[in-house]
């Protein structure tokens, strides 16, 4: 599991692979049609598939001759759910923030 979440954070830290991911997330895409939307070579293309791939982001079939590339939502749950247990400590930090504003609040009404 780590090494899977170490692929998806080396995968997501580009911006050009979280834009295939964006794409990717509104249909399946060949190479050439991943190329028609970016402007790099088919192998820069093919070499950001690949990392997405070996994250466990995108899911690639083949279709005859063609590598179709399209989400794997599992792959995002996972990366997702180890962001989320951060959380908590949001969620500690917002309820304590709110808690000194209420009482400062509570004071300035009473006077104190």
């Amino acid at each position: 599991m780590e090494q899977q979440i170490q692929q998806s954070f080396r995968a997501l830290g580009d911006p050009t692979r979280r834009e295939i991911l964006m794409q990717l997330s509104q249909e399946d895409l060949t190479i050439a049609e991943v190329s028609d939307r970016f402007d790099m070579s088919r192998t820069a293309v093919r070499k950001h598939l690949t990392i997405l791939e070996e994250g466990q982001l995108i899911i690639v079939k083949v279709r005859g001759k063609e590598r179709v590339n399209q989400l794997n939502p599992q792959g995002l749950k996972n990366t997702a759910e180890w962001f989320n247990y951060f959380n908590q400590f949001w969620d500690s930090a917002l309820d304590s923030l709110k808690n000194t504003i209420e009482r400062d609040s509570q004071q300035k009404q009473t006077g104190e």
